[in-house]
């Protein structure tokens, strides 16, 4: 009995969290990954690209729940993803003409892309100060939890509980359901094939008669749109927090890097590591060791490697070691 209490108290501070939020870091290194793929530079103004379309989704949620419009037990924010992606390719891709498209056509090198991207960051950051402001915003209505811990143990019979948000489950079947569909588009579509052999060899690809301009801009549509759908995702699983979405970049791109930066399956992967790493270091281990050996030999403190403020700090860690272990990450030489 112990033992299924150990089971379920690691399940609902670990496995189930850690699910869910490496979902939502796949589907964020997804969209660093294609742009990196496409464009050849890490786009650092991901993070608040993610933060603006949840913005967005937020505000027209607002505008639903005034009109009395839901999708109860849902989250009203759902019937909002597709306002929020349409306004949020539409600011990604004035980015792209008003800034990126200028130096892509003199041939800039990467690292002149990427500090673009910083100065698009801080736009991005002042327009989400400016219209929604510094605060928490609260995403989630409608039923919260798919299954509470009261319930658990009244059905189990054991001292632990099990409790599965409602938000979790989303999380794992719209990564789910994204993974599938970019997969399709990008193996079946003859613009997604163009994409992966723009991304395989640039040169060969335009020679073949492949649009540039067009390859480009279906990369920043499908960029744009995968980030709002983590960022609204991760702000319904958690809470919004405006600014928080900046130090979501590091563990994003950990993900990419872990898995191998323009590696689609390596994003997914290294989303799930990096999630499963970060939980299962700040986890307190106290009371789950505690169900596994004899009473005395319980430890006094509360077994944690590291505190939970410190979890970005996981991601830090794992990405330096990668770069210095195998640069290339784990899916080396994959491209789209």
């Amino acid at each position: 009995m112990d033992f299924l209490n150990a089971i379920v108290l690691f399940g609902n501070f670990v496995l189930v969290p850690a699910t869910a939020y490496g979902s939502q870091l796949a589907l964020g290194a997804l969209g660093v990954t294609l742009v990196y793929s496409i464009l050849r530079f890490s786009n650092f103004a991901h993070g608040e690209i993610m933060s603006f379309g949840t913005m967005v989704a937020i505000l027209v949620m607002w505008a639903f729940q005034a009109a009395g419009i839901g999708i109860d037990p849902l989250p009203t924010v759902l019937l909002a993803l597709p306002f929020a992606i349409v306004v949020t390719v539409a600011a990604v891709l004035l980015a792209d003409r008003f800034v990126f498209r200028y130096y892509r056509l003199k041939r800039s090198p990467p690292v002149i892309l990427l500090i673009a991207s910083t100065g698009v960051m801080f736009l991005f950051n002042g327009i989400i100060r400016f219209v929604i402001g510094p605060s928490d915003q609260r995403v989630h209505d409608g039923s919260r939890f798919i299954i509470k811990v009261r319930e658990f143990k009244a059905a189990t019979g054991l001292n632990e509980g099990l409790a599965i948000k409602t938000s979790q489950t989303i999380s794992l079947g719209a990564a789910v359901a994204c993974v599938v569909a970019l997969f399709w588009f990008l193996n079946k579509t003859r613009t997604g094939k163009s994409m992966r052999a723009y991304s395989d060899n640039e040169d060969l690809a335009l020679l073949s008669g492949v649009n540039p301009d067009r390859v480009v801009t279906v990369a920043w549509i499908l960029a744009g749109a995968l980030a709002v759908v983590a960022g609204t995702l991760y702000g319904l699983d958690k809470v919004y927090k405006p600014f928080t979405y900046l130090q979501l970049l590091l563990p994003i791109f950990a993900s990419a890097i872990v898995g191998g930066i323009g590696s689609p399956v390596g994003a997914i992967v290294g989303g799930f590591v990096i999630a499963f790493s970060e939980v299962t270091v700040t986890y307190a281990y106290k009371k789950f060791i505690g169900y596994l050996v004899m009473p005395e030999w319980a430890p006094e403190g509360l077994a944690q490697l590291l505190a939970t403020d410190y979890k970005f700090a996981v991601s830090f860690m794992i990405l330096v070691v990668v770069l210095l272990v195998r640069p290339t990450g784990i899916f080396a030489g994959k491209t789209l």
